[in-house]
């Protein structure tokens, strides 16, 4: 498969004055799925952000080296991982229409993070509780079974939601249409309540998301070829479920649905915060469990970063082969305002991990990282300044910390880093 850097895929400017969320009915129906039917997208398009970024980097070796790649021929690279889809700076995340802009954009692995329905169905969201923020639910009929229904923003109070997976079923998932993340809390009414996706992203393509059951992300990832990363999102109600739907079957459940799609175990990396899930990957079928992916995100404070650090050896000796650290914990600022590899990624080298990590493009403008506290920036956000310093963390995390791959917002970001340097 080839991709053309010259090719456009669509406006990317993140600065889009589009905000609004239109009112009218017919922005609300939801598209009915049909199953895929294209052919595997054997081109992509990478757009304008990546020579963005490259012309926004301060002069040096690196802005030379990626600057002589804009018009070389690239390939889709599994070093790039679609985040929630890989699109979601200008897509509804979780969505079909995000999956298939990211896997345009070049990204090698897909991620689905599942939660389940109130008839015990996967579906990809990215918690349990968001559709309140992530669909139309509060404006439609399926509101009034929302864990804690719209209330309206009064006397000061803001308004609150609640609706989740679980309160409903699949069918009834299906007929909603994902939007762009956010909510607005000073809402009197829930369409109101439906606005507030941050400026730097866009409503331009937050028509009508497709949501996706995990089956149908399955059939659509494999479609184009690509392989797949499921996260088993921590269950936001109390475990059994329903009597008897335990923690190990809903594990055991995401396995079942690639083998049923007859998905070889070597093309998914499973995913899970919580040891347990990873344990039981290990242990009840080793095919997956060999790249089942352990997310840390226990070091989050100066006091729990050293015991972060130190449960790797743990996880080491449990059978873990693949970890999954935020990129605060990876790269720290050295002498100069140099990105430096951190204590945690020196040692998960030493330990013999492979090595993944999230989520590029999640943040807003670079300039202001420091500024608004930025979660993953954190650790070097006052040696950055622009937003071609993205390009200077993706170089440390790929030849200095050795990451096999990176979660991104914005898949075309690392595909284009990935072809100049040959990551495939």
């Amino acid at each position: 498969m080839r991709i053309k850097t010259s090719s456009l895929l669509v406006a990317v400017s993140v600065a889009s004055e589009v905000s609004a969320l239109p009112n009218s009915a017919p922005w609300w129906k939801p598209r009915p799925w049909k199953p895929p039917h294209q052919h595997p997208f054997r081109n992509a398009d990478l757009g304008p952000r990546p020579q963005f970024l490259v012309n926004d980097m301060d002069d040096g070796w690196l802005k030379d080296r990626l600057s002589a790649c804009s018009e070389m021929e690239a390939w889709p690279s599994k070093f790039s991982i679609g985040h929630r889809g890989g699109a979601c700076l200008q897509f509804p995340e979780e969505t079909r229409e995000s999956v298939e802009a990211g896997t345009r954009m070049g990204a090698g692995i897909q991620e689905c993070d599942v939660a389940f329905t109130s008839d015990r169905e996967l579906v990809c969201r990215h918690d349990q509780c968001d559709l309140h923020t992530t669909t139309n639910i509060v404006a439609t009929d399926l509101g009034a079974k929302c864990t804690t229904p719209f209330t309206p923003a009064r006397d000061g109070t803001p308004a609150t939601a609640r609706c989740c997976t679980s309160d409903i079923t699949l069918a009834e998932f299906k007929s909603l249409c994902g939007k762009m993340d956010g909510s607005n809390a000073s809402a009197t009414t829930p369409e109101d309540f439906l606005r507030g996706t941050p400026s730097w992203r866009t409503d331009l393509y937050s028509t009508c998301g497709t949501v996706l059951s995990h089956k149908e992300f399955i059939k659509l990832v494999d479609s184009h070829g690509r392989d797949f990363t499921t996260e088993l999102k921590e269950p936001r109600v109390p475990m059994p479920f329903d009597g008897d739907y335990t923690q190990e079957r809903y594990a055991q459940q995401v396995i079942d649905e690639y083998r049923a799609a007859g998905i070889d175990p070597s093309r998914v990396w499973l995913q899970s915060f919580v040891f347990a899930d990873v344990a039981y990957w290990l242990r009840a079928d080793p095919a997956f469990g060999e790249q089942a992916v352990l997310l840390d995100e226990s070091g989050d404070t100066p006091e729990t970063f050293p015991d972060a650090v130190a449960n790797l050896t743990f996880y080491k000796q449990a059978g873990v082969k693949v970890i999954a650290p935020p990129l605060p914990y990876l790269v720290i600022l050295g002498a100069n305002n140099e990105y430096v590899p951190s204590i945690y990624a020196t040692t998960a080298r030493k330990l013999g991990f492979k090595i993944l990590t999230w989520s590029l493009e999640r943040s807003g403008p670079l300039a202001q990282a420091a500024a608004n506290n930025d979660y993953y920036y954190s650790t070097i956000a006052n040696g950055t300044h622009t937003d071609g310093d993205m390009y200077r963390l993706v170089d440390v995390l790929a030849r200095q910390v050795g990451v096999l791959g990176i979660f991104s917002d914005w898949s075309a970001t690392v595909t284009y880093y990935a072809n100049c340097f040959g990551l495939f």
